[in-house]
């Protein structure tokens, strides 16, 4: 069946167009393909998109916050979403809104966000003691985890501020009244535990001072 319907094309080509059948098919491809050359010059562009879509797809810059506390540092835990997400390492803030289904709320390091969590990146420790910016006491395998996720937020995050340095007071004076009261200790020391100027005069004084009996004796033995 399928035989007699070829010999059938055949002959009906071959009739009709003057060509073999595998010039006629050969013919036929060309045409599809010169067509479709030829719509994708003539098709219908992209329509421009608009300004303001453009500069909705266009991420804005990150705001640079300079030196905060870690108190303030807490704002930005991701809980608001009008603010940025930001998370410091070693003192150093970044800006890792990119990245909130990582660092945001409900991802697996939503607990690093809005604090300095270098200690517990160091130990890839989530207990709640070691989120916090103290590595004292860590091994160099730690310290060089700690430098290897500094090293990625680096490269990959906006840096945005870094945290400012608290001093402890201690027995409620400022370090500038402990300065002054070091001064003036250095001061009176001296005076307290050397001899006073007028000193070496009294004791001169005291040597080469002459009792009245001592001198009435004298003149009694020139006599004699």
């Amino acid at each position: 069946m399928a035989l007699q319907l070829w010999e059938t094309l055949r002959e009906a080509i071959t009739a009709y167009t003057g060509l073999s059948p595998a010039t006629f098919f050969t013919v036929v491809a060309l045409a599809f393909a010169f067509y479709y050359a030829i719509s994708g010059f003539f098709g219908p562009s992209e329509p421009p998109r608009s300004r303001d879509f453009q500069e909705q797809m266009e991420p804005s810059p990150p705001v640079q916050l300079g030196e905060i506390t870690e108190e303030e540092l807490r704002a930005y835990d991701g809980s608001d979403p009008n603010k940025p997400l930001l998370m410091a390492i070693k003192g150093q803030i970044y800006d890792v809104t990119q990245s909130r289904m990582f660092y945001g709320p409900g991802g697996p390091y939503a607990l690093f966000a809005g604090k300095d969590a270098s200690r517990a990146l160091a130990k890839m420790s989530f207990e709640e003691k070691d989120l916090t910016s103290d590595i004292s006491g860590l091994g160099p395998f730690e310290l060089d985890a700690l430098q290897d996720w500094e090293y990625k937020f680096m490269s990959k995050y906006f840096k945005v501020g870094t945290i400012k340095k608290t001093v402890p007071v201690t027995d409620g004076l400022s370090p500038s009244d402990s300065s002054e009261a070091m001064k003036q200790d250095d001061v009176a020391k001296p005076a307290e535990d050397g001899p006073s100027e007028n000193t070496p005069v009294d004791q001169v004084k005291e040597h080469h001072q002459v009792h009245p009996k001592e001198v009435k004796n004298g003149d009694s033995a020139e006599r004699e």
